[in-house]
């Protein structure tokens, strides 16, 4: 399981809903892809970056994962939400 799919819960489906399953597919691929971003990036100049700045990566990879987690939850939310009586 990759971390994506740990973080959406994509096994958790209970009504087997294809539009959820579909959100927490599309969510886990894209925090996914945000951990492959290195947390050393290169600078303009083709070198390392200091610790300061890979420390920034990694703080804003967890930003950009932990609002995709938040964004699909609240997709899922809207997809299920039972009509009003």
């Amino acid at each position: 399981m990759t971390k994506g799919e740990y973080r959406v819960g994509i096994d958790f489906n209970p009504s087997g809903d294809d539009l959820v399953g579909q959100i927490k597919r599309k969510a886990a691929d894209l925090i996914d892809l945000i951990e492959t971003i290195p947390a050393r990036c290169a600078d303009q100049h083709g070198g390392e970056t200091d610790d300061v700045r890979a420390a920034e990566v990694g703080r804003l990879k967890a930003l950009a994962q932990t609002d995709v987690e938040t964004a699909a939850m609240h997709a899922v939310k809207a997809a299920t939400k039972p009509a009003k009586d």
